[in-house]
């Protein structure tokens, strides 16, 4: 069952029907907000979905609203601070990674500009293309989490069935992949 027919079915408010309407699969457009689903993504290893949307307010408190310069710039006291904070997932192996993360992608944004424009330069990959560049660059992303950041952010498509009322909602949004299934054709 896809996320949508999940949604559809379930048929009550949750924080899974909030994030699949407004969020999963709409393209995003700024670094840290691309840092902060990856970050989620990451965190979510090992955990449910659900777990991670119930603490998402929390995880953007903890981490300054997933501010790249902020975050790359934590110290060991930080480190501590989020530890013992029970609002996120207290794993110090993700939380390294986020910090280490911030400072590859602080990297990326010297050489290419920008995180998007990075992402939107690798556009043309395959899925597992993808999952050897993230690994090569980031730590703690393996293949799913790969996948679901670049479904959630519109780099892969799948993330809304054809029939989805969200569907067109994602396509007025001009995705990537929409434009890779574009270039391909000509």
């Amino acid at each position: 069952m896809s996320y949508c027919e999940y949604i559809l079915r379930s048929g009550h408010d949750s924080v899974h029907k909030a994030y699949h309407d407004t969020e999963y699969g709409f393209p995003l457009h700024d670094d840290d907000q691309l840092f902060a689903r990856l970050v989620l993504e990451i965190n979510q290893a090992g955990l449910s979905w659900e777990t991670i949307l119930k603490k998402k307010d929390n995880f953007f408190k903890a981490f300054d609203d997933f501010n790249i310069k902020k975050v790359s710039r934590y110290t060991d006291k930080k480190i501590d601070k989020l530890l013992q904070d029970p609002g996120i997932i207290r794993n110090k192996l993700k939380i390294q990674a986020t910090i280490d993360n911030a400072r590859k992608i602080e990297k990326i944004q010297e050489e290419f500009g920008s995180f998007k424009s990075w992402l939107d330069k690798h556009h043309l990959l395959s899925k597992e293309q993808w999952v050897k560049l993230f690994r090569q660059n980031f730590r703690f992303t393996g293949g799913e989490i790969v996948n679901e950041f670049l479904l959630s952010t519109g780099y892969l498509p799948g993330a809304h069935i054809a029939s989805c009322p969200i569907y067109k909602k994602v396509i007025k949004q001009k995705p990537m992949w929409l434009r890779k299934i574009k270039e391909k054709q000509t």
